[in-house]
């Protein structure tokens, strides 16, 4: 079975409440066994204009597994908290 990534690109606006989201990000990964590959460091942009604030990648066992931890009542918390504190753009990828 692949694997599944979340991938995030994330503008932090309020990082004093961006902080409590982390909190409950946190224990939401680890409840759903998210493996954390990348998690905000430095970022350069080698081709294009992209150029994100914040990159996070998560790795799950599967891609219906990164889908349930986004729709997850642990996960949910944590976006509650997140609200008005940060723009964000996440996806879900099928691995290999």
């Amino acid at each position: 079975m692949a694997s599944g990534y979340i991938i995030a690109h994330v503008n932090v606006t309020k990082p004093e409440q961006y902080a409590e989201y982390r909190k409950w990000s946190t224990e939401a990964m680890q409840v759903h066994g998210a493996e954390v590959c990348v998690r905000g460091g430095q970022v350069a942009a080698l081709e294009g204009d992209w150029a994100p604030e914040r990159v996070v990648v998560l790795k799950f066992p599967s891609f219906e597994a990164a889908k349930a931890f986004h729709d997850s009542p642990e996960y949910r918390k944590a976006r509650q908290a997140r609200e008005g504190a940060a723009i964000m753009r996440m996806i879900a990828v099928e691995g290999v």
